[in-house]
Parts: C-alpha cells; structure tokens; sequence
C-alpha cells in the first residue's frame, strides 16, 4: 500500500485533482457559487493527497525517479526525482495550501458578482500544480517550462482586482522581475550545458567536475540572483511589498508562504546538492545577503502601516534568516565540518516551514479585517477585538509565533540558527568568525524589531477604540475562514511543542542528501523530545517550555483569585481623559509608534517630516485650526540603485536607436553578421 502511495501514479493522482479543478473551473464562469465550490474542492482534495503522499514518502524514505521521453528530440525528457527533499517541500506547499483553500470558500463569497470567480479557480489550481512541478522536476528544460506556468498564473492572481490600477502596476512591476531573474537562471543552466552537455539534473551531477572553478561561480552568481529575486532577497525585492498585497488574502498567503521558498528549494538542490563541492566564500555571500535582508526587511516593515505591506516586508526578513542558516550550512561543508552544515540546513528547512505556516496565518487574519473594514491601512482601524475576537486570538497567535517567543514554532527554527551561527563563531577563523558575528548580531537586532513590529500591528489593529465607522459595522469571519486561520495556529503551537520530533524528520530529509551520507548531524534528539547541540553546548525542550508556561499561568491565574482578590477592592470608574472628550485622537497610532524607532536609524531610513499646519485666518498665527504631520521614508534602493540603472540603460537606448536608420540594406548586412558571428560561434 505504501508504495502505490508513493510511486509515479500517485504522484499524477496528484497533478491531476489540480488540473480538473482548473479546468472544471472554467466551466462555471457564469455560476459563481459553483466555480468557487468546484476550485476548492478540487485544491482541498490535492492537498489532502499531496500531504499523504509527502508524509509518506518521507516516513519510509522512499525516492521517486521517473522519465517521460520523447522520440523526437532527446533533450525533452520530462524527468521527475522526488527525493525527500523535494517531498519536504511538497509537504509546506500542501499543508499552506489546504488551509487557505478551506479559508478560501468563505472569502471568495465578497467577489461573487465583481470578478470572474472561474477564471479565479482555474488560475489558482493550476499556480499549485505547478509550484509542486517547479520543486519535483529533475530536467532544466521542464524546470524552467513549469517555472513559467508559476510566473503567469501567479500574475494573473496578483492582477485579479483589475479595477485598482495599483494592483495592475504591481502585477506588471512582479512580472518583469520575474524575467529578469529567468534570464540569470536560463545563463546559469546554459553554463551547465555547454559544460556537461545535459540538462538532466543528475547527469549534471555526475559530471560537475567537468566544469571550471571559474565558471562554476558564473553559475552561482547567476543562480543566486535569479534564485534570490524569487525569495525576495534585498535590493531585488522591490516587486514584492507590491504584489503580495494587490493579490487577494488567502493568494497573498500562499505566494508569501509557499511560493518565494521555491526560490530557497533551487538554492538547496543548486549549492548543496548538484554544484557541490563548493568554495566556501559562497557561504559567506549568502550569510552577507541573509544578514541585510532579514534586518533591512524587518526596518521597512516598521515603516509600513498597510497591513498587508508590512507583512510583505516580514517575508523578507524571514527569508534573510533561512538564509543565515543555509550560508551557515554551506560554509561549514566547504571547511569538511558535516554535522554543522546539518545543524545549518536543518535550520534553514525547519524555519522554511514554520515560516509558512505562521505567514500564512497572519494574511489569512488580516484579510479577514480587510473583508470587513475595507482598507488595508492601519490608521483606520482599533478596537477591532470587540467585533472580532476569534480573528484577533488568530493574529495574536501569528504575531507571537514571527516574533520568535516561546512555545510557539518561530521560536525553536530561530534558536537553531542561532547555534548555527554561535558555531561558526566558536569554530572559525578571524574574518570569517566576524561574518558570523555579524549575522549573529543582525539576528538579535531582528528579533527584536520584530517583536515591536508586531506590538505595533496587533494593537493599531485591535486595540483602543474604533477609528473609522467601518470598524463599528464589523462582523466576525465566516466559519470556513475561521476553520483555516484556527489550524495554522494550532499548526504554530504544535509544531513548537514537538519541535524535536519535527526537527528529527528534518534531519532525515538533510541527510539524505548525497553530499551528507553517513554524516550525523549536531543536533540530538532525546527520548523527551529536547534538543541537544553539540554535546551540551545547548539544550532545549519545546514540552518543557510548554508545561512550564502551563504551570506558571495557572499559577498566576491561582495567585490572582485567591490572594490578590481577597486584599484588593475593584472599583469602575470612566478613563481618565485630562478634562476632555476621550476620542480616538487621543490613541498612540501605528505611525506614532514607530516613529522614535525610525528616527533612530534615520541615517538609513532617510526619514521626511512634513508639517500642514491651517490657521482660522492670517491675522491669528498663533491659534492654529489643525495641524498634520506626515511621516514617510525615503526609496533607497529606487534611488541609489534602479534609478541610475534605468538612467544608464536609457543613455544606451538612446545610442543603440541611431542604428535604426531605415536603410534596408543595412539591416540585411545586420542580419549576415550576426549568422557569420553565430557561425563561428557555433563551429
């Protein structure tokens, strides 16, 4: 039985419940309620397949490998290795995707009438397929093929609220990003080729010593940023602040949560798997870039009071601690240290799907308040816990478990970078101790800007009094919605309870990579779930965590009944509002809040302060009518790095365009020189 689960027909089963949910959707195009019923059901079913067969695979560690060839031309081999780390990312692609296609069946409801609910289920389905192709495809060719199918269906979903012209900028803004990473991905593959003479990933594999030192760092350069525009590393991630917030919520969570990873997959098959051995200042590149994004990623998002910008931006963070862990893994293989490059990866992979799952639940909550106060700006709301408790229990479950805090699973992922990187401290040599040092410290600075980041969002959101009418109108979610938010946040918790066990199945998938066989890795596993590094140089438990905060609440909660109760006497009373009306003007706002923060890192942020100050008449400066303040902040990497590549490239236009003269003949001694150039090439 558990192979039929785990062999090519399952694994089409599993294609194909996507497929017939695409294209059934088509057919209701004029039944709204059909089309979404159809779409979800179809994107619930492969979930719930994709999960089984994953899971399986995973548990039994069984590989998949399997060709479809062509008679006509070799190089169209459509093959598929699903080895266990390619089950690992079928798995976070199916758990996301399950909840969101659940939470989906009520949120889809507000578009019925407005947009083409078919054309929505149709583009959805076939976005999973073909993220689970991108992540189980073995030949470049296909690769690159279902990579684009990712690209345009993701656009179209991006682009689907056609009638906001901010979305259609961010939609084509996400688009040509996507091929300008696609062409450093296709040079990097076309490297390969001419080297090895195959596309097949294997093959390439087997005969990577054929290519240069020289060129093989072509590759990785390449590949990193094509890779690394997907993930949203910083500067190329300037398309994702824009798209993930113009797509619908439950789409938002998936490409914030399931789709940039596929950027982190490639970066693993690529660097550790296929390209390997490699020099270890790769490590140290991606430790770099790790170290900027997460805590540049985490600035910006302090900035941000559109709730679904600021949760782009953590995105970025997030991918820029991934980083730190598989840079770390990468530079301790390169220096022939095994168990920690394990200890490193099994970070990078637990924190890719805790990542996931706490992601996916704070759009999933924030688009529940957005489907009912229809804005996406923060000043606007308050007070929302009244009308919404169970979303607001949900955001609150997200925002503790991104902050890192214990027993939720964003604190167990970041603990284990963080002995990743207290290794490569402890264990190398000057300059590349500091870069871990480094890393370590942007790590602290993160976390911690994260924590207010969320203090920030959670009570602008949720707290203090309404600061719109639409607020006072808000109801609580559907039950389909809430039934998606309350499993990802029970998925937070248990996952950090049992993170021993989670992390155990990790190592299995790390270990099965060719370059670690027969390695163990430096984290231990007990027979009580905790979690030991390196022979006692740390040591955790996600069930003692649990219990303890179990006991310590009771506790207070004892203290407070029985002790403090019986000495105390309540007394109500109105707030105290210094002798005026108690309005919402009076609340902290989330642009009040972060503004000490932005000002102390203004030599980054480049902050502008505008004052508006009106007065009841030019006679009278002195009582001003109202005055605004405006906050904002300043584009860097507009200014010091697109705008003077789009200058340049400009310039270059410009000097190109004098060859266009309209001379027929001169066109055709064009086209002779570029077939004798080619020719030669060629020969």
């Amino acid at each position: 039985m558990l192979e039929i689960i785990t062999s090519p027909i399952s694994f089409f089963i599993l294609l194909s419940l996507f497929f017939v949910g695409g294209i059934g959707s088509l057919f209701f195009l004029k039944n709204d309620k059909y089309a979404n019923g159809w779409g979800s059901f179809f994107a619930i079913a492969g979930s719930l397949w994709g999960l089984i067969f994953s899971i399986t695979a995973i548990l039994t560690k069984s590989s998949l490998l399997f060709d479809l060839k062509t008679s006509v031309f070799s190089l169209f081999t459509l093959s598929f290795h699903i080895d266990l780390l390619s089950s690992f990312f079928v798995f976070v692609v199916s758990l996301i995707v399950l909840f969101c296609s659940i939470y989906g069946v009520g949120y889809i409801k507000h578009y019925y009438k407005k947009y083409n609910i078919g054309a929505l289920g149709f583009f959805y389905n076939i976005f999973i397929a073909s993220v689970i192709l991108v992540v189980t495809s073995s030949n470049a060719l296909f690769f690159l093929i279902f990579w684009e199918i990712m690209a345009v269906t993701s656009y179209f979903l991006i682009v689907y609220e056609k009638n906001d012209q901010d979305n259609v900028k961010a939609g084509f803004l996400y688009l040509v990003m996507t091929y300008i990473g696609t062409a450093f991905i296709i040079l990097a593959f076309l490297l390969l080729f001419k080297y090895i003479g195959s596309f097949d990933f294997l093959v390439i594999k087997e005969n990577i010593a054929l290519v240069p030192a020289f060129i093989k760092n072509i590759i990785f350069v390449s590949a990193f940023i094509g890779f690394g525009l997907k993930a949203g590393i910083i500067p190329l991630h300037i398309w994702l602040p824009a798209a993930h917030p113009a797509a619908p919520s439950y789409v938002s969570a998936i490409l914030s949560g399931v789709m940039i990873k596929t950027g982190i997959y490639m970066m693993v098959r690529l660097f550790l798997d296929i390209l390997s051995p490699a020099p270890y200042w790769w490590g140290l590149v991606i430790l770099v870039v790790g170290s900027i994004s997460s805590l540049l990623g985490v600035l910006y998002a302090l900035t941000e009071h559109d709730i679904k910008r600021l949760l782009a931006y953590h995105s970025i963070e997030n991918i820029g601690i991934i980083l730190l862990g598989l840079g770390s893994a990468l530079t301790f293989y390169s220096l022939n240290l095994p168990a920690l490059a394990l200890l490193g990866l099994g970070a990078a992979l637990f924190h890719t799907l805790n990542h996931a799952i706490f992601k996916a639940l704070l759009f999933l909550s924030a688009g529940s308040v957005i489907s009912q106060v229809h804005t996406r700006n923060m000043e606007e709301y308050g007070g929302l816990i009244k009308y919404m408790p169970q979303t607001a229990f949900f955001f609150l479950i997200g925002s503790i478990a991104i902050s890192a805090l214990p027993p939720f699973n964003g604190f167990f992922s970041e603990w284990l970078t963080y002995q990743a990187l207290f290794q490569g401290i402890n264990q190398m040599q000057f300059v590349t101790q500091w870069i871990f040092i480094l890393a370590a410290g942007s790590l602290v600075f993160t976390g911690g800007l994260a924590l207010a980041c969320f203090v920030k969002a959670f009570a602008a959101t949720f707290l203090a009094r309404p600061r719109s009418e639409e607020v006072k109108h808000a109801k609580e979610s559907p039950f389909s919605m809430r039934l998606g938010m309350g499993a990802l946040a029970l998925l937070t918790l248990l996952f950090g309870v049992f993170s021993g066990y989670v992390i155990s199945l990790i190592n299995t998938v790390s270990q099965s990579l060719s370059i670690f066989k027969n390695s163990a890795s430096a984290v231990n596993i007990s027979s009580n779930q905790s979690m030991t590094v390196s022979d006692g140089f740390s040591s955790i438990s996600g069930m003692f965590i649990f219990l303890l905060l179990v006991v310590a609440t009771f506790l207070v909660i004892f203290v407070f009944k029985k002790v403090i109760n019986k000495t105390q006497k309540e007394c109500k009373t109105n707030t105290w509002d210094c002798g005026t009306d108690l309005t919402p003007r009076a609340e902290i706002t989330a642009t009040g809040f972060s503004r000490s923060i932005i000002l102390i890192f203004k030599g980054l942020l480049k902050p502008t302060i505008q004052n508006n100050i009106e007065y009841y008449d030019d006679q009278n400066r002195y009582l001003p009518k109202s005055r605004t303040i405006t906050l904002s902040i300043s584009n860097i990497y507009n200014t010091y790095f697109y705008q003077p590549i789009h200058i340049v490239i400009n310039k270059l236009s410009v000097k190109a365009k004098t060859i266009q003269n309209g001379n027929i003949d001169l066109y055709i001694t064009y086209i002779f020189v570029a077939l004798m150039l080619a020719l030669l090439v060629i020969l």
